[in-house]
């Protein structure tokens, strides 16, 4: 599961907007927040992709945000 509140306050840090990097990584508004809040999964290219725009560069940050089992769901 993703780490919703992390994977928000990467976004946030970088500046970006949301609906920018949604289109960068080929997918619709929509999608893109489906995939934020745990109701889809991110496809792996999509991690790699997002990694690369928010300039993830640590595997332990990526694997903590990306692969998580202790997510919070009320935060979700």
């Amino acid at each position: 599961m993703t780490d919703t509140v992390r994977l928000n306050e990467e976004i946030k840090r970088s500046g970006l907007k949301k609906g920018w990097i949604a289109a960068e990584l080929g997918l619709s508004n929509y999608g893109f927040l489906r995939k934020i809040n745990n109701e889809s999964q991110f496809k792996a290219g999509e991690i790699k992709g997002l990694c690369q725009l928010l300039k993830i560069t640590s595997l332990k940050k990526r694997d903590e945000i990306f692969f998580t089992d202790n997510v919070d769901k009320k935060t979700t």
